[in-house]
């Protein structure tokens, strides 16, 4: 068993500056890109799947709106977990979990139980708990100067699972001739297995020894009410749940307003592109202009998609709205993460990044639970005026702190 990478290690010899932050960056990055896809997997096909299985086709979503659930239940153990034994054997477990939860799912689908594949799902969001966490871990060995660019490059990972994960439902979802799509949780069970490899390399991040011995640092209350974790914590949960909120909607409205149904999945292809495209870029664009003003044009961008959703419903308007929000998302969230990183001691930052975690999954699991429900009592146009109140809010909060900042005394 590893070291935890939490404690120092006397055996452990520090490289160059930022080279292990460099090194289990492109690790997570690959991680990602593995373990990233099953999301995709599970949105792509746990709504058929529940349509067949489900006695009661009102649940036919349940299994999508339970992988988030269990995303954000599974955050706060997965952080417990990488505290005490470390990142690397975390993420193994991590791992672990994820092959058990598409083995699980792929058993409910051969089984035809219903509650057996909601089961496999919900298992399969608490692995992505721990995926979740890679892009705080590839900022724990990186200084202040390349923890942006860190952030980057395991988000970049993303975008290989965009197309991964929509790939092996291509080819393995026929793979089990008496069970459709159980091949496919298979699939996923596969690359649970493959990513357990894959962060086996990570190396453990030089921690001082002050910061070793300094127990949990300060209180998590007395940290999350400090006014830049709220600004951080609001601006990431409004990024990633209205991205959650809109992309849920947008397909079902292309459909109801009577477009086809390969148009609707070209326009999420496209959104997901646009979400990890820019990664391989952000990290530069935070390092030149600040956190606060990426995290602000993210979010001005995702008010954009809404505005471009309220002007017509063909389907040049719902592809640009899907690729802005993409976009969006892209920057206020990667921004509200960094953002993060300035809130918390080295000896914090377990709690501290499950707390933040935890507040923005929460929410995405209600945005999901909530979006096909306002489509259907609202329509398409209600749920893009939805869109405006929250990003008011985390503007105003951004402007509020660097107006505070700039006149604070020196």
């Amino acid at each position: 068993m590893s070291a935890p990478t939490s404690i120092s290690d006397p055996s452990f010899k520090p490289m160059s500056s930022d080279a292990v932050a460099r090194h289990n960056a492109v690790v997570l990055a690959v991680a990602m890109a593995l373990g990233g896809s099953s999301p995709a997997i599970v949105v792509s096909l746990g709504g058929l799947v529940g349509q067949a299985l489900a006695s009661n086709k009102e649940l036919a979503t349940l299994p999508v709106s339970l992988l988030n659930l269990g995303l954000a239940l599974g955050t706060i153990p997965a952080a417990m977990l990488m505290r005490k034994a470390g990142r690397r054997i975390g993420y193994i477990v991590g791992a672990g979990i994820g092959l058990a939860g598409g083995c699980l799912a792929a058993f409910g689908i051969a089984s035809y139980s219903f509650a057996l594949f909601c089961l496999g799902t919900l298992i399969i969001g608490s692995y992505g708990s721990f995926n979740q966490s890679y892009r705080f871990a590839a900022t724990d060995a990186a200084s202040d100067s390349f923890k942006p660019r860190a952030i980057s490059w395991v988000m970049t990972g993303g975008l290989i699972a965009g197309v991964i994960g929509p790939q092996t439902v291509i080819w393995t979802r026929d793979a089990v001739q008496a069970a459709p799509f159980a091949g496919a949780f298979l699939g996923q069970a596969t690359l649970a297995l493959l990513s357990m490899a894959v962060v086996s390399f990570l190396r453990p991040a030089p921690v001082s020894v002050s910061s070793a011995t300094l127990g949990g640092g300060r209180p998590l209350l007395e940290i999350v009410r400090q006014p830049r974790f709220i600004v951080a914590a609001v601006t990431g949960l409004v990024s990633y749940s209205l991205m959650t909120f809109m992309m849920t909607a947008a397909p079902l409205a292309m459909i109801g307003c009577g477009h086809p149904v390969g148009a609707a999945a070209l326009g999420i292809q496209w959104h997901i592109l646009a979400m990890f495209g820019p990664s391989f870029f952000t990290g530069r664009l935070i390092s030149r202009f600040g956190k606060k003003r990426v995290t602000a044009a993210g979010l001005i961008l995702i008010a954009v998609s809404a505005l471009i959703g309220l002007s017509g419903t063909d389907i040049a308007h719902f592809w640009t709205t899907l690729i802005l929000l993409g976009l969006g998302w892209n920057f206020g969230f990667i921004g509200a993460t960094a953002l993060v990183t300035d809130c918390y001691r080295p000896e914090e930052r377990a709690k501290v990044q499950a707390a933040n975690d935890f507040l923005i999954f929460g929410s995405v699991a209600l945005a999901s639970f909530s979006s096909g429900k306002l489509l259907n009592a609202g329509g398409w146009e209600t749920v893009n005026w939805m869109v405006f109140p929250p990003v008011v809010v985390a503007l105003a909060l951004l402007a509020w702190q660097r107006r505070a900042k700039a006149i604070a005394p020196a």
